[in-house]
């Protein structure tokens, strides 16, 4: 007997087609995917549907919420698998997001786009589908929580990062790479996510979380209005393992006074130090003044994760012991 996958379209690219002012934008449907890939019927029975249509970066955590509720509720009609087909812009932060809201007990969780739209050379987003429902169709992917499938790739949505801006093969994960890919019709899982998944959350209510990048020479002035702008929560994306200029070392420790500030890197791979350096903006001393280090979360990730974690009022404890799964 044939898996049963559900595949819910969202729009980005993988459904996008030229229009007539110029550019290509969303316009088709799921049904028109899934049409023009006959051989799906001898992967997996598909169920799909089309809640909405647009951009990655225009997609809201109210529709993400609403995709959430789709997902589970297909657990009650004997899923095997669900694809979610959406904009490569931020399908490393809508897995991640998924993967804090829809937890064990559920079935497999895919997503998958495309770099290229449908009607240019090359165009990978068919190719991309039948990864994702052969991902999702097997019992191979059970419980290695939400994945993204590109490329023949097959990712954890807490490691998997977008990388290059036209490229087929733009998402990795860095320092960690692909669990798992595609090859003769079948997933081949490699090696399973070490990590712990984090806590599952019951319902999405995000609040407002600000990502502040510092570099060369930043004195850090945009600290000192996040509290007066209606921000709960802050994620400073700093250099190195977690440094910032010493200049701005004192409105941060004022920051934490109000809100949970967050340390993350700017640099793609490896984890934020604990206890290397020391020096005035190290990460020793930023994490004694009350900053909570991120772990191997990049700064959009982190901020998803610090968005949900204040939006369901948790504690500072607990707060910190959500991000310590990441370390």
């Amino acid at each position: 007997m044939k898996p049963n996958v559900k595949v819910i379209v969202i729009g980005g690219t993988i459904t996008m087609t030229p229009q007539k002012s110029g550019g290509i934008a969303p316009s088709l449907t799921g049904e028109d995917l899934i049409s023009a890939i006959p051989h799906l019927v001898e992967i997996a029975t598909v169920d799909v549907v089309t809640p909405f249509l647009v951009p990655g970066a225009s997609l809201t955590f109210e529709q993400m919420s609403r995709v959430a509720d789709l997902i589970k509720a297909s657990a009650h009609g004997n899923v095997d698998g669900v694809v979610i087909a959406q904009g490569t812009d931020t399908i490393d932060e809508t897995a991640f997001l998924l993967d804090l809201l829809v937890g064990a007990g559920y079935p497999t969780l895919v997503v998958t786009g495309a770099m290229r739209g449908v009607t240019a050379p090359g165009a990978d987003g068919h190719a991309n589908i039948v990864s994702a429902i052969t991902v999702a169709a097997s019992a191979r992917a059970r419980g290695l929580g939400t994945l993204v499938v590109l490329n023949d790739e097959v990712h954890a949505a807490c490691f998997v990062q977008k990388m290059d801006t036209g490229l087929p093969s733009a998402f990795m994960s860095p320092g960690i790479g692909p669990i798992g890919s595609v090859s003769e019709g079948r997933f081949r899982l490699h090696t399973k996510p070490a990590i712990s998944r984090p806590k599952t959350l019951d319902r999405l209510a995000a609040a407002p979380v600000a990502i502040v990048k510092t570099g060369l020479g930043d004195d850090g002035r945009l600290l000192d209005v996040l509290r007066e702008l209606g921000f709960r929560g802050a994620i400073i994306e700093a250099t190195g393992a977690g440094h910032v200029p010493q200049q701005i070392v004192e409105r941060l420790a004022k920051l934490v006074e109000y809100m949970p500030v967050v340390l993350a890197t700017r640099v793609p791979a490896g984890p934020v130090f604990n206890a290397s350096y020391g020096f005035p903006g190290s990460e020793m001393d930023l994490i004694g003044r009350g900053l909570i280090p991120a772990g191997l979360l990049p700064p959009h990730k982190a901020r998803l994760l610090l968005a949900c974690l204040v939006g369901s009022d948790l504690s500072l404890d607990e707060i910190k012991a959500q991000f310590r799964v990441f370390a």
